[in-house]
């Protein structure tokens, strides 16, 4: 909507367009004094309240600028407050998260290392009772060797002390084999002496028995 100091200058324009030009001019025209006399008249009385009107709208204008301004540094504001608090939390949830690595880390380790002294006492006590068993087995096998080396000792002196005992045996069996024929050369005439008076005596018993005189 157009004010009425635009509509009182359109109107101007309109009726300079309308007026005649004076003779012999191209630039120079003639107008009713009195008519745009009333037109300016209008237009001066009318300028100061379009003034006024504009100057409320300019301060309206500047009110809502300032408003505006206001709601836009008060969302710059909260956008910043924003978004420093996000920073922080961030920031907090990057200590957070290196805490907790740390954390796991120190965790990883010293479960490393109690692993690897576990494993170290492992071994250590392993190969203690490998030297340990190693020990004793050698021990035992020392003992049954003297063992072994003494029964050998002893079976050698018995087994020496028998064969003494069968060669004195047979030394004396050697030394009475000629006495040993001899007797059982003599046993063997004995006997067959004794077997032929035997079987002399049988035929004696069987001729009286054939001599007895028959009933």
């Amino acid at each position: 909507m157009s004010s009425r100091i635009e509509q009182i200058i359109e109107e101007i324009e309109e009726y300079v367009d309308s007026c005649k030009y004076q003779p012999l001019s191209t630039t120079k025209i003639v107008v009713n004094k009195e008519e745009i006399e009333e037109l300016l008249r209008e237009l001066r009385l009318k300028t100061p309240d379009e003034i006024i009107r504009y100057q409320k709208i300019i301060s309206n204008k500047d009110a809502i600028l300032e408003d505006a301004q206001s709601k836009a540094d008060s969302i710059v504001a909260e956008a910043q407050a924003r978004a420093a608090e996000l920073v922080t939390q961030h920031e907090i949830m990057q200590k957070a998260y290196a805490q907790a690595n740390e954390t796991i880390n120190t965790a990883n380790r010293q479960a490393q290392e109690i692993l690897d002294s576990a494993t170290s006492d492992a071994n250590s006590i392993r190969l203690s009772a490998i030297t340990y068993t190693d020990d004793m087995m050698a021990n035992i096998g020392s003992i049954l060797s003297d063992t072994l080396d003494n029964a050998g000792e002893k079976y050698r002196v018995a087994i020496e002390a028998l064969q003494g005992c069968l060669d004195v045996v047979n030394q004396n069996r050697a030394e009475l084999a000629p006495q040993t024929a001899q007797a059982a050369a003599i046993g063997s005439t004995y006997h067959s002496s004794s077997e032929q008076t035997q079987t002399d005596q049988d035929d004696d018993d069987d001729l009286s028995l054939d001599d007895l005189p028959e009933e």
